[in-house]
């Protein structure tokens, strides 16, 4: 398993200048080869042609000019050796550092052009500037260079850091990152520890082992021993704060200066509200995987249920189409952090051996979870009552128990059930 381990940096003047110089480098490279990316992909395609009058595609006109060969990972990393020739205050950077900034062109842009490996595809890559490239990475990192609160670096030398933690033993080291923050420099230390338990897919689930979890905005998670986790609400707490902050920044009575160190205190509180968020996300997510062997959660897309209301048009006009309130919805799904929190709980999950089954939500907040009926609930609805059988238990906790029976008895390597199956 692949483990991260952060730490803050305590660097000199010079360190920062170095690396500030080495960051600013890089991100001028990145755009450079990215912008070689585009041009080829903009100016070298072959775009078809079809007649008019005909169905399918016959032929295709190429452009003017000689083609040029399209620029891949290797050829835009032989060139590297010519940039420290042109600019030979590139030598200065260690070369497996200019070979990842390589790396992160080529990814950038094989996403936007074919996708993950799901296919799903991201949106067109944007140049960096210095607020958006912040991390220099060494891809290979010996464990010999880790020495307690120091670490090697090589063109860098030693750095000191606050080891706030120890590495699990037994780990070996992989790569090493240096990034810039808003509250000054940190290292990340990526390492592969061998002595985390494998999960056990074989298992057959039960009602003493499952635990299942459901997942929300009127809470984080409601799960089938009726624990449950109610938001703090970080990112409302201090949004008096930030519209104060972004008030005094609007303010163009104030000079450059005073400007920098407001939007410095920005940058700091959110920092703070992620980190406050983090630090909740993950002392949830070892009480639960700590409870329990097998964790049954939704298989849910945030990303869908974020996205923008489509324009709706009556008559030619357009009319009320709900964003406004959905807007609202989709800022405390971010300020809980829903999609964070599953991250992170499958991350704990396999550190501590503790399997994961995804379960289909469909239906499962409309039916009963004693007596199967069918009981129609609208969004605003968060209690659940049950005229069949009389249950009468929160919304959250009956889709909690209902997706529970779902869980029992299935095994990874099989089709997990779903609601269908259960009815049928």
């Amino acid at each position: 398993m692949r483990k991260t381990y952060q730490y803050k940096l305590l660097l000199t003047t010079a360190q920062r200048r170095e690396i500030d110089r080495w960051l600013n480098m890089l991100r001028a490279q990145y755009n450079h080869l990215l912008r070689e990316r585009f041009d080829w992909w903009e100016y070298n395609r072959s775009y078809l042609v079809v007649p008019q009058g005909d169905c399918c595609l016959r032929w295709c006109e190429l452009g003017s000019g000689e083609l040029k060969d399209n620029p891949d990972w290797h050829s835009q990393s032989a060139s590297l050796p010519g940039l420290k020739q042109t600019r030979p205050w590139y030598k200065d950077i260690y070369s497996q550092v200019l070979q990842d900034c390589v790396k992160r062109v080529k990814l950038a842009f094989e996403r936007f052009i074919t996708g993950d490996f799901k296919g799903n595809r991201s949106g067109r890559p944007r140049f960096k500037n210095r607020a958006r490239y912040r991390t220099l990475t060494y891809p290979t990192v010996s464990d010999k260079n880790l020495m307690g609160s120091k670490i090697k670096l090589p063109k860098l030398g030693v750095l000191k850091f606050i080891k706030s933690r120890e590495i699990a033993p037994g780990s070996k080291l992989k790569t090493a990152s240096v990034t810039r923050k808003a509250d000054g420099y940190y290292l990340s230390l990526s390492v592969e520890d061998k002595t985390v338990p494998e999960v056990e897919l074989n298992m057959t689930l039960t009602e003493s082992n499952t635990t299942r979890v459901d997942v929300g905005l009127e809470k984080l998670y409601v799960d089938s021993n009726n624990n449950r986790a109610l938001p703090q609400k970080y990112l409302r707490k201090s949004e008096s704060k930030l519209a104060k902050l972004q008030r005094k920044l609007e303010d163009n009575t104030r000079s450059k200066k005073a400007k920098r160190l407001i939007q410095r205190a920005i940058a700091r509180l959110h920092q703070k509200i992620a980190r406050q968020r983090k630090h909740w996300h993950y002392v949830e997510a070892h009480k639960l995987t700590t409870s329990c062997q097998v964790l049954a959660i939704e298989k849910l897309s945030i990303r869908n249920m974020k996205r923008r209301n489509k324009p709706k048009k009556v008559n030619g006009v357009f009319v009320p189409n709900g964003q406004a309130s959905s807007s609202g919805m989709n800022k405390s799904w971010s300020d809980n952090g829903v999609a964070n929190f599953l991250e992170i709980l499958s991350q704990v999950a396999q550190k501590y051996g503790t399997r994961i089954v995804k379960i289909n939500p469909k239906g499962t907040s409309q039916h009963c979870s004693r007596c199967l009926n069918r009981v129609t609930k609208t969004l605003s609805d968060r209690w659940h009552s049950c005229d069949s059988c009389g249950l009468s238990i929160d919304r959250d906790y009956n889709s909690a128990l209902l997706i529970k029976k779902l869980a029992v008895g299935s095994r990874q390597d099989k089709k997990l059930p779903s609601l269908k199956d259960l009815l049928s």
